[in-house]
């Protein structure tokens, strides 16, 4: 099985830049979208309905901002809930929650922190709500796989300018001890799993510049799973040929 995530900055705009032909080389079970910008009714049909798939939207309240999407086969039967429950996040259409059975799945367009410090504060209330439901779920004895834009690199490996943006939000200490209390809660970063010392392997790029003709990115696009998925996991990466975003779709392949 694979799972694949990406974040599409824009489902309209990447409709008219080869998304179908892209979905067919992501060729997985189930896609999680971020930043879909766009109501459910807006997204064109030949993207919201492709044939053997099953597609759900969640749009945030303003236009033309965040929102996620999720594609699974017609096979697959998730039961299917969109957001927190907490009125503070949930007017941005930020998360999706699918219970597959054997995991739960949280597909999720995390908050950006770089318009100031109530963004960042409001960043990292969320992460603790997303920790919060982890917990929870753990403590039922589930297996949770999340996925997403996390928008914030770990490790200086995980972007190419790590002193230069150290005062810049994604990469703020605050921000990455976050990371740290991920794995903490049990959530193990698959691609770090299976390439540990792995440089230069990036999934978002700036548009300026020409960055991703040169390769300077970040790795803030990410797939955690629990201790009952890790040793299921036969691939974990990126898949930076597929152009249509500023972000590359990531993926998981599982046994």
């Amino acid at each position: 099985m694979r799972l694949a995530s990406w974040n599409v900055n824009g489902i309209r705009a990447v409709a008219g830049k080869g998304f179908i032909d892209s979905f067919k080389e992501i060729n997985a079970d189930i896609l999680g979208i971020q930043e879909i910008k766009a109501l459910p009714e807006q997204v064109p049909d030949e993207i919201a309905n492709i044939p053997g798939y099953k597609s759900v939207f969640y749009p945030a309240e303003r236009k033309g901002y965040s929102g996620t999407g999720l594609y699974y086969k017609e096979s697959l039967n998730p039961k299917i809930e969109l957001g927190f429950g907490v009125e503070e996040f949930d007017h941005e259409g930020r998360v999706i929650k699918a219970d597959f059975g054997d995991f739960v799945l949280f597909n999720i367009y995390f908050p950006n922190g770089g318009r100031g410090d109530d963004f960042v504060k409001f960043k990292l209330r969320f992460y603790d709500c997303f920790l919060d439901q982890v917990k929870e779920l753990q403590e039922q004895g589930r297996e949770v796989i999340c996925c997403g834009d996390v928008n914030t690199a770990h490790k200086e490996i995980d972007l190419s300018n790590p002193k230069a943006n150290s005062k810049i939000s994604g990469f703020l200490p605050e921000e990455r001890v976050y990371m740290d209390h991920f794995a903490e809660a049990g959530l193990t970063d698959s691609f770090r799993m299976l390439y540990p010392d792995k440089a230069e392997a990036y999934s978002w790029w700036s548009y300026k510049t020409f960055a991703r003709e040169r390769n300077v990115g970040w790795r803030i696009d990410y797939f955690f799973v629990t201790e009952g998925i890790k040793n299921k996991i036969t691939e974990s990466n990126m898949l930076s040929d597929i152009m249509g975003s500023d972000h590359c779709p990531i993926f998981i392949d599982l046994k």
